[in-house]
C-alpha cells in the first residue's frame, strides 16, 4: 500500500487570525515588522499592495517581492556601513576615474581587480607612481568596490599606521592591535614611501605584513619605485623582506610620472585666460600659484 501525502492544514496560529479586518491586519503587519526588524517591508507595504493588485500577483509572488525588497535594502545598508567603517578620507569611485588622462593604467586590469578575486585569494596590490597620477583614487576606489562586495576593508596612511603600532607597543597592546589589522580582508596603506621610518617603526610594520601574508590582502600606494624604498626602510635586509611580502603573487601597477592634477590645473588656467584675455596680463594674486609656463625673454 503506497503512502499518501499528508493533508495540508492551517496551523492554529494562522487560523486564529482568519477573521482580522483589513485595518486590523495592516496594524498587525506594522507591529510584526517592527518586532522582527523589517523596516523595508513596513515602508513599501502600501506600494507593494497596490502593485500586487494591479499586476494580479499570486500570494507567493507578493511575498517574494516583499522579502526580496527587504534583502536588497539590507544589503545596501550593510554596504554603506562597510564603506564607512573602512575610514576612507574622501569618496572615490572607479567609475569616476579618467583612464584617458593616464594611458599608463590599463582599464581592463582595474576592472578585473574590481571583481575582488585577488582579495579572495589574499594577494597584494602595489600602485607605484608620482604624485597626482591617480594612485590614491585607484586605492580608495578599489577599496570601496571591495567593501560594496562584502569584504571588510580598512584604509590608513603609512605614517599613521606606524605611529599607532609604536603607541600600541608602548602601551603593551601590540598583539591586539596587529590582530585587529590582521582580521580585515583588505588593508589599504596610502602614502608609503613619503617619509623615512626608523628601524623600530619599520619592524612593527613588517609584523603587520607578516600577519597578513598569503591570508588577507594588502594594497599600497607609493610615490617611490621599489629601488627607492631604501630611503623609507633604511635597513636593506628589512626593506627587501617588506618588498617581498608586498609583491609575492601580487599585482604591480605603475601609474607613471605625469601629474593629472598639474595638467588639469594648467588646462583650467589656459581656459580662464582664453575666456578673459585681460587676466593673462596680470601676475598671480597672493596665495595663487602661476601654473602657466613663462615664455623665455625676447620671445614676445
Amino acid at each position: 500500500m503506497s503512502p499518501t501525502a499528508p493533508a495540508t492544514t492551517i496551523t492554529p496560529a494562522l487560523r486564529r487570525r482568519r477573521g482580522l479586518t483589513e485595518q486590523a491586519a495592516v496594524a498587525a503587519v506594522d507591529q510584526a515588522c517592527r518586532r522582527l526588524r523589517l523596516p523595508t517591508i513596513r515602508a513599501v507595504l502600501d506600494e507593494a499592495l497596490a502593485v500586487a493588485g494591479k499586476e494580479q500577483l499570486s500570494y507567493q509572488g507578493f511575498l517574494a517581492e516583499l522579502l526580496l525588497a527587504e534583502c536588497d535594502d539590507r544589503d545596501r545598508r550593510s554596504s554603506i556601513r562597510r564603506v564607512k567603517a573602512a575610514n576612507f578620507p574622501r569618496d572615490k569611485w572607479l567609475g569616476d576615474f579618467d583612464f584617458d588622462a593616464n594611458p599608463n593604467i590599463n582599464p581592463a586590469t582595474i576592472h578585473t581587480l574590481a571583481t575582488g578575486e585577488w582579495i579572495r585569494k589574499g594577494q597584494p596590490l602595489c600602485l607605484i607612481g608620482d604624485s597626482g597620477t591617480g594612485k590614491s583614487h585607484l586605492l580608495i576606489g578599489l577599496g570601496t568596490a571591495a567593501a560594496e562586495k562584502g569584504y571588510r576593508v580598512k584604509y590608513t596612511l603609512a605614517t599613521r599606521l606606524v605611529n599607532e603600532l609604536v603607541e600600541a607597543a608602548d602601551e603593551k597592546v601590540l598583539a591586539k592591535t596587529i590582530a585587529r589589522y590582521g582580521r580585515v580582508d583588505l588593508l589599504c596603506i596610502d602614502e608609503l614611501g613619503y617619509m623615512e621610518l626608523d628601524r623600530r617603526g619599520a619592524e612593527l610594520l613588517f609584523q603587520v605584513l607578516t600577519e597578513r601574508e598569503e591570508k588577507n590582502s594588502i594594497a599600497i600606494a607609493s610615490n617611490e619605485s621599489f629601488s627607492g624604498w631604501t630611503k623609507t626602510f633604511t635597513d636593506p635586509r628589512l626593506c627587501a623582506a617588506i618588498v617581498d611580502r608586498l609583491t609575492f603573487k601580487g599585482t604591480i601597477i605603475e601609474t607613471g610620472t605625469d601629474s593629472y592634477r598639474l595638467a588639469h590645473g594648467i588646462a583650467r588656467k589656459s581656459s580662464e585666460q582664453a575666456n578673459n584675455p585681460a587676466a593673462g596680463t596680470q601676475g598671480p594674486r597672493r596665495g595663487e600659484s602661476d601654473l602657466m609656463p613663462r615664455a623665455p625673454a625676447g620671445t614676445g
